[in-house]
């Protein structure tokens, strides 16, 4: 494929609106571990390795991690599916099934819902397999 038509491929939208889930994930993490900590340890070195310890900081930060779990394996199938191309769509709905779970997640993960909260991650990761049996089929 050229660039011409990597740069056309749906999947270049969708990694740039899972770079978009990123930065709000490190935004909100950071915003309520700072609500919580003060600006002033925002802004210094953090030697103390002080952590926030309320729990809506303590979710923003599990689920950051969480996100950035799987977040590799999106983007590398997502940039390989732009290349070897999808003529079936089942890659591109595999890609929204998995952005459209990470979204619901965040405030699943915030108001600690259990249950449907994992089962809203499994659906991302079946949102992944359905990208990579794209990629290998």
């Amino acid at each position: 494929m050229d660039v011409a038509g990597l740069a056309a491929s749906p999947f270049a939208a969708m990694v740039a609106w899972s770079v978009a889930l990123l930065v709000f994930h490190v935004s909100l993490q950071g915003m309520l571990a700072t609500r919580e900590l003060g600006s002033a340890w925002n802004a210094g070195p953090r030697d103390d390795d002080k952590k926030p310890s309320g729990a809506l900081a303590g979710r923003a930060t599990r689920a950051s991690a969480n996100f950035q779990e799987t977040y590799p394996a999106f983007v590398g199938l997502a940039l390989a599916l732009a290349i070897v191309g999808d003529p079936s769509g089942w890659g591109l709905i595999g890609a929204w099934i998995w952005l459209a779970c990470r979204l619901v997640y965040i405030p699943l993960y915030l108001a600690g819902i259990p249950y449907i909260r994992s089962l809203v991650w499994c659906g991302s990761l079946g949102g992944l397999l359905v990208m990579a049996g794209t990629v290998i089929l």
